[in-house]
């Protein structure tokens, strides 16, 4: 049974102790196969996939790589894993591995919950490439549907739907390519708890999550999945606020960014501060290659044209 800490003293000990083991498997065989798998400059996110599944396919690595933080808590009550971990009532996880093109994690989800759980309703696009291997597949069958791929044309009012296609029934040791770009999937009918390892590819990912009904494959709804976007809208916006007239170059630039919906931001927030600053990339913009935009900036156009400072 394990003896509440009750003084500063043990509490500090047990810290620095995992703070060592975590710095030594940081070193370990384990992880540095794992940074050696995706070193290298300028690799494409399917590149990183297939040396994600070459890695996971190896039997012994996982083994290698949590072997050292198995045998730390079997001697030591307080230490504490260098990992983060989240847990709900169907699933506990854990990142093993986390640098800027690929994390890896492992995930136990729980057969007793998935089978209590209503039918899904609506599925869900993540946006990015990943390799699944189901280390136990549970007996249970991957449902998934191919939704459009998102180009510069893409728009939410008038997305088609998504679509069924050939479900997978899961074995143990599957390794899975999944382009949650372009793909939405849902488990079901698990007759035992379900253990993955998923590398997820952090480049080149689509810039929005979309959600889409079951019922009919309709669009519900979308979320930027670039949280650099999102912030941008929020600094262009206080830029605007504080009525920076200085920030005219931040807007155009932020107007040709690749997420279509920051440009739109860009511009209105530019056309709210100086109109005769926007105006020429306004009138570049009726030619953006998203509808949306486009039609934005036809609607605007005439406005901003017939726009005059306040003679006061």
């Amino acid at each position: 049974m394990l003896v509440p800490i009750t003084d500063a003293a043990t509490l500090r000990a047990a810290h620095v102790r995992s703070r060592v083991v975590a710095a030594d498997w940081r070193e370990g065989a384990g992880y540095r196969q794992a940074q050696a798998a995706f070193a290298g400059a300028g690799l494409t996110a399917r590149q990183l996939a297939r040396r994600a599944a070459k890695l996971l396919r190896d039997d012994q690595w996982i083994g290698v790589l949590i072997e050292p933080l198995l045998a730390a808590l079997g001697e030591d009550d307080w230490f504490q894993p260098p990992l983060r971990v989240s847990r709900d009532p169907l699933r506990i996880g854990a990142v093993l591995f986390d640098d800027p093109q690929v994390t890896i994690s492992a995930t136990v989800l729980s057969a007793d919950v998935l089978a209590s759980l209503p039918p899904a309703e609506s599925v869900v696009v993540p946006g990015r490439l990943a390799v699944v291997r189901y280390c136990r597949g549970g007996g249970a069958r991957l449902r998934r549907w191919q939704a459009e791929a998102i180009t510069g044309a893409f728009s939410a009012e008038n997305a088609a739907p998504c679509r069924p296609i050939k479900p997978l029934f899961l074995r143990d040791g599957d390794v899975l390519l999944v382009d949650g770009r372009r793909q939405a999937s849902v488990i079901e009918g698990a007759i035992a708890d379900i253990v993955t390892i998923t590398a997820t590819i952090r480049i080149d990912s689509a810039p929005f999550m979309r959600e889409y009904a079951v019922s009919d494959g309709n669009l519900r709804c979308i979320a930027a999945l670039d949280g650099q976007a999102s912030r941008a809208q929020m600094l262009l916006a206080f830029l605007r606020h504080h009525g920076r007239g200085d920030a005219g170059p931040s807007l155009d630039a932020a107007s040709r960014d690749p997420a279509y919906f920051l440009r739109w931001s860009a511009m209105r927030e530019w056309l709210s501060s100086d109109v005769a600053g926007a105006l020429p990339r306004l009138r570049e913009m009726v030619d953006d290659p998203n509808e949306q935009v486009r039609r934005a900036a036809l609607q605007m156009l005439p406005l901003a044209e017939s726009w005059s400072p306040c003679p006061v």
